[in-house]
């Protein structure tokens, strides 16, 4: 099975040495995969059509780099994660599975 590597991230709430970086060896490509998808019934379930097609786009990334090998574009994820947490209505199931991604892949 596949992993998505992200290498190291910057901050986070386990910090390490000087550089305050975290090191993340990956998670299963199939259990992002899966989450992504679950972020993406979810919106629609919650009739947020406005961010159905950003948690699509995300699903999309981690697919692409799942197939393709290669480390997902942290910079395009995050963008994606914070527009979701964003206009995801607080306490919401959504917004939970937005997290629950973020913190899977490190972000």
């Amino acid at each position: 099975m596949a992993d998505i590597n992200i290498g190291s991230v910057s901050g986070g709430q386990n910090q390490f040495g000087e550089n305050n970086t975290q090191h993340n060896h990956g998670v299963p490509a199939a259990e992002a995969v899966r989450l992504a998808g679950d972020l993406v019934r979810q919106l629609q379930a919650e009739q947020r059509p406005h961010l159905v097609g950003q948690a699509q786009m995300l699903q999309g990334e981690l697919v692409d780099a799942q197939q393709h090998g290669r480390s997902v574009d942290q910079g395009r994820v995050r963008g994606w994660l914070d527009a979701i947490t964003a206009g995801a209505g607080a306490g919401s199931a959504a917004l939970s599975l937005a997290q629950a991604l973020g913190g899977a892949i490190g972000l």
